[in-house]
């Protein structure tokens, strides 16, 4: 049996996830994260996009979330984030909207704030695709 962790997921508003994992992916400001047990002790800003995390079964489970930081302690690894949100409650069309709405904006002005706004929906789209593929792939 892989060797366990425990993995806690927590958005300004609520905990998303806390259980056991095998492995965590996510995307740090330098570059992909794979976590597994005993990883060295870190501390990092990660950036918009998906929390990747495998069960002991096998099982694989995404959450979108905004950036934040991830924590790593031998057997904890915590992920601290403003937005968090678990990729079957995505709603695609409120994201392509947003997404559309960014682009319009984008093509008008150049801004930062709008980058960094269509930089979060597109991975909030990421998210829900893969999310629906593994769905369809349970049936």
């Amino acid at each position: 049996m892989a060797s366990e962790f425990n993995l806690t997921v927590v958005s300004a508003e609520r905990k998303i996830f806390d259980g056991h994992v095998t492995s965590v992916r996510v995307s740090g400001v330098e570059g992909e994260l794979g976590i597994y047990a005993g990883h060295t002790p870190l501390l990092t800003a990660i950036k918009p996009g998906m929390v990747k995390f495998t069960f002991a079964d096998g099982k694989e489970e995404l959450i979108y979330v905004s950036g934040g930081f991830l924590e790593v302690q031998p057997t904890v690894v915590t992920v601290l984030a403003d937005t968090a949100i678990r990729g079957e409650e995505l709603d695609e069309q409120r994201i392509l909207a947003a997404k559309r709405k960014a682009e319009e904006s984008l093509s008008k002005t150049h801004n930062a704030d709008l980058t960094a706004k269509l930089a979060r929906e597109i991975a909030k789209l990421r998210v829900y695709e893969l999310t629906k593929t593994k769905l369809a792939n349970r049936r």
